[in-house]
């Protein structure tokens, strides 16, 4: 067939085209005709001799075949970087102009399978296709208006592409789609789209405006996971502005995002957890939250096997202990609750031990609860975190553990919950004695402002103990705190000097002691 493609006979090239449109559903024809050359002659099809727009009936079906072929058999990820190489995005721009709905599905249906793909998506963004697919949502064809919500959907992971949705007005159409109830596909697309353009504050603002909230929140029921998906992810980051948590919660959301949490669907667990937290920084939520025992639900979360839903789980239970009103309590109440988020400090997944270290930092507030996890052997677990490569010169191992390679969010957050573990008992001793004194000093050359604060307060509280200060001075940790205390910043001014005031002191003493014995 792919010979077929070069005749000089229209009408044999447009069967052609058609046959192989219908061959290549099947990934092992996809497969042959990209190694027969049938991509090139296939966007070869899409060139229009007339201008922009085929005018003749015939040439009009050989780019539709053209385009249809080019949709099937995109769904092939080579097949997608062969159309990119032929050079098809710039024709199925051109083609994007024309009103003629049964050219515009199979262009648009290419384009949307292409913008999985991340150059794909820079391209259609330079070519200026974004506009003509948000004039394409208000068109009468529920088909063309799904392909084209679809393809905003994928192309919205950039933020210059959400930035031009709004500017071009495109939100106003998506929200209206909305109300599409019957057509699953079309509601798909057009919450997934929205999610995407969520991603962006001025864009939730812009949704805010139009109502948009009140409207996802009466998509949670009775809709297909597919959809649900997309709406908790547009609600997670709606939510995360003070005006759309009230919203959410007058317009009755909270309890069917926590009865979402009883799925097993992850994609879904993800979303509905982060827009959990996100409602959870109101306290007027948190106790609609509580009532629906949504922190139990999170807490069971904690024991999946998807490293994802275990940090966003994790995530979401910090805001919720923050709001609670007896936030100590409620975290005992589950049993073996501590034990397991401290069991999952031996995990190797960067953002559920950042997520983990964030929760016990605000467990560790409750007095009751911070002994419970010192029991636990929160301390060693937290100690073997720190030992990380390359920043710590001399590492030691914990035994048992094999220390971690960690990044900035992890650090803030592990420095925030020693600075908070610190707190009981001889917990400061045992950190000197887990060796996680030294590589601590070591995080406040990090660029990040936020670490230099969780550190500096983590060093204030080991430096309670002489022989913490011994190993920070012998670190150089001075030096670097004295430069803190010239931040802007009051609490990591407060903390690196209280730090520097108690390794002074220290060595006053140690001057003192060592005058009365040589007299």
């Amino acid at each position: 067939m792919v010979p077929i493609l070069r005749s000089k006979n229209r009408q044999l090239r447009s069967l052609a085209a058609e046959t192989i449109a219908n061959v290549a559903q099947f990934q092992r024809a996809r497969r042959t005709i990209r190694r027969q050359g049938g991509i090139k002659w296939l966007v070869a099809l899409l060139e229009v001799a007339s201008g922009t727009v085929p005018k003749e009936e015939e040439e009009l079906e050989v780019v539709r075949a053209g385009a249809l072929a080019l949709w099937s058999c995109s769904k092939s990820r080579r097949n997608k970087v062969m159309i990119r190489s032929a050079g098809a995005i710039p024709k199925l721009a051109r083609l994007l102009k024309t009103d003629n709905e049964s050219l515009l599905i199979p262009v648009v249906g290419t384009l949307q399978e292409c913008a999985s793909d991340p150059d794909h998506r820079v391209l259609i963004r330079k070519e200026g296709m974004i506009e003509d697919l948000v004039r394409h949502l208000s068109s009468e064809n529920p088909e063309l208006q799904k392909h084209s919500a679809s393809a905003i959907f994928k192309c919205a992971e950039e933020e210059a592409t959400r930035h031009l949705v709004r500017q071009y007005d495109g939100l106003k159409p998506l929200v209206k789609l909305l109300q599409e109830l019957k057509n699953k596909q079309l509601l798909a697309a057009a919450t997934g789209a929205i999610w995407k353009c969520t991603l962006s504050p001025e864009n939730v603002k812009a949704l805010r405006e139009l109502k948009a909230v009140e409207l996802l929140v009466g998509l949670l029921t009775g809709q297909p996971e597919e959809v649900l998906v997309n709406v908790a992810g547009a609600l997670s980051e709606c939510a995360k502005e003070a005006n759309n948590r009230v919203t959410l919660r007058k317009s009755g959301g909270i309890p069917p995002l926590i009865g979402l949490l009883t799925g097993t669907n992850q994609p879904l667990l993800i979303n509905v957890t982060h827009a959990v937290g996100a409602c959870a920084l109101d306290a007027e939520n948190m106790v609609i939250i509580d009532k629906q025992d949504g922190v139990r639900l999170l807490w069971s979360l904690l024991k999946s096997p998807n490293p994802q839903v275990v940090s966003s789980a994790a995530w979401a239970i910090c805001p919720c202990i923050e709001k609670a009103k007896d936030a100590g309590e409620l975290v005992r109440s589950f049993v073996g609750g501590l034990e397991l988020i401290v069991g999952l400090l031996k995990s190797e997944d960067q953002e559920v031990l950042a997520s983990v270290c964030a929760a016990i930092a605000n467990i560790a507030l409750d007095e009751e609860n911070l002994a419970v996890i010192t029991d636990h052997g929160v301390v060693p677990l937290l100690a073997r975190l720190t030992v990380t490569h390359p920043v710590n010169r001399n590492p030691r191992k914990t035994p048992g553990l094999a220390p971690l390679k960690i990044h900035d969010p992890l650090r803030k957050h592990l420095a925030e919950a020693i600075a908070r573990c610190c707190a009981w008992g001889n917990n400061r001793e045992s950190f000197g004695t887990h060796f996680a004194v030294a590589p601590i000093v070591y995080y406040l050359g990090s660029p990040d402002p936020l670490v230099h604060r969780a550190t500096s307060r983590a060093l204030n509280q080991l430096s309670r103990r002489a022989e913490n200060c011994i190993t920070m001075h012998q670190e150089g940790v001075v030096k670097l705190l004295i430069e803190m205390i010239g931040s802007t910043d009051e609490v990591l001014q407060e903390a690196s000097a209280s730090c520097v005031s108690n390794i002074r002191r220290l060595a006053l003493a140690n001057e003192k002691a060592r005058t009365a014995g040589a007299a």
